[in-house]
């Protein structure tokens, strides 16, 4: 009986090797990302869940509150306020507002939800009402991290309400490392009309995309074996 030897034997072992162990390497990380993500969503629940405060009232390490719902006195500067492009509500293309706000000789932007494009690109938006009178705001405290970067729509306080494109956000203003997303003001007429809402806490398809790259793995072997049982 003759035996044939299987050509490039060692090669094909090789390759289905490799594809094993990427496999095995993709299904971790997949896991990992979904674990993080599970972590991430389970501390916005319980950090929005947690009795309003005072800013004031917060002490330690700012990182360890957002998501926590804080107040704060003090007032808008509408002197200085951007908006952030490419933002949608319910398929309506728009802009959120951010506008500065002083507090103890501390400023910070507040992010007072979404706004309506103009009709057109040389049409500024309706920006929403703001004076600068002392008012008490309640919102949700965000790490300056997460404030999107980059460049920036801005809003000038004149009539024309000019939009000067490519201007950054934070150019020779000193904030802090945080930033707020509004829920309410004690006067009334500047609460948001679209407020920034909590980010979809959903685990995604991490766990299943994991699993699934086991089986691409598993697969490998299989089908390595089938092709040294047909050689």
């Amino acid at each position: 009986m003759t035996v044939v030897k299987e050509r490039y034997a060692f090669l094909k072992t090789f390759i289905a090797i490799a594809l094993v162990f990427l496999c095995l390497w993709a299904a971790q990380w997949q896991y990992h990302r979904g674990v993080e993500r599970h972590a991430h969503n389970n501390l916005i629940v319980e950090q929005s869940r947690l009795p309003e405060v005072k800013l004031s009232e917060l002490t330690g390490n700012i990182d360890s509150f957002e998501w926590r719902k804080i107040t704060i006195q003090g007032s808008f500067d509408d002197k200085n306020q951007i908006l952030l492009r490419n933002r949608y509500s319910e398929g309506v293309y728009g802009f959120e507002q951010l506008t500065l706000f002083a507090f103890d000789g501390r400023k910070i932007w507040v992010d007072r939800g979404w706004i309506k494009a103009g009709s057109n690109a040389t049409i500024p938006p309706q920006l929403q009402k703001t004076n600068e009178n002392i008012v008490n705001i309640s919102g949700r405290l965000r790490l300056d991290s997460s404030l999107p970067q980059g460049k920036f729509f801005a809003v000038s306080n004149n009539a024309q309400r000019d939009l000067i494109s490519q201007l950054d956000a934070r150019n020779g203003i000193q904030t802090e490392e945080f930033y707020v997303d509004l829920i309410s003001v004690s006067d009334t007429s500047m609460n948001p009309d679209v407020p920034v809402e909590l980010p979809e806490l959903s685990d995604g398809p991490h766990m299943a995309y994991a699993l699934q790259w086991i089986f691409f793995g598993a697969l490998s072997i299989y089908g390595r074996r089938l092709i040294r049982r047909t050689a």
